[in-house]
């Protein structure tokens, strides 16, 4: 897997959507300099160098540090949301969806796990404006998730006191993964979503009798 394919999660055209090719391959080299070394650390001669051009050539594609965080943050909260209202939104029951879900959120984390470092943990780097927009995608991902277990608490498939606090706690365990996964490692990031997705049905409680992917 090349480096632009790992920061966009492994997509087949990883970053498709930014173009001119020279933006592309700075705001690739941002998303490895910022996950390596963090947001204010970096500098843009750090991210110019990583793409093979001179600091006055990335003004030419970005303003500002904050306006190329901003733009990967943009497009990896975009994507993530894309994920988790395609799988809630299918056809099956509320345990089949929230699985789905959950599966499918995970592995995004797991295969792109640079990116979603930065998409996910750099958000006080924002400035208030890029952050309220930021947050506002949030709430909508935060919205997916709870809309699924409200429904399968309704049909009585889930055993859920605190709909609120569950949801946060299931998109933690999800977003965590970020953090620790290693391509090296023991697992997949498919084992990872599967166990993921267990453990999530297990902490609704789901019943023994759903439907289970």
């Amino acid at each position: 897997m090349s480096t632009a394919q790992e920061t966009a999660g492994g997509d087949a055209q990883p970053w498709a959507e930014v173009t001119p090719d020279a933006a592309r391959r700075l705001l690739v080299a941002a998303v490895e300099a910022f996950a390596e070394r963090g947001y204010h650390a970096t500098t843009t001669r750090d991210i110019a160098g990583r793409a093979g051009m001179s600091p006055a050539a990335l003004y030419i594609h970005y303003k500002t540090k904050e306006e190329l965080l901003h733009r990967i943050s943009r497009i990896g909260h975009e994507k993530a949301l894309e994920i988790l209202r395609t799988a809630a939104r299918r056809e099956g029951s509320a345990t089949e969806r929230l699985a789905d879900a959950v599966s499918s959120f995970v592995r995004w984390h797991a295969r792109g796990r640079t990116t979603a470092r930065v998409v996910q943990y750099e958000l006080d780097s924002l400035g208030p404006d890029a952050r309220a927009e930021i947050l506002a995608l949030r709430r909508l991902v935060d919205a997916e998730v709870r809309a699924v277990v409200e429904e399968g608490v309704a049909a009585g498939e889930f055993d859920v006191p605190d709909v609120r606090g569950t949801t946060l706690a299931v998109l933690s365990l999800c977003i965590d993964v970020a953090r620790w996964f290693n391509v090296e490692g023991p697992r997949t990031p498919e084992e990872v979503g599967a166990l993921y997705a267990d453990l999530v049905l297990r902490m609704v409680r789901a019943r023994p009798d759903a439907a289970r992917p």
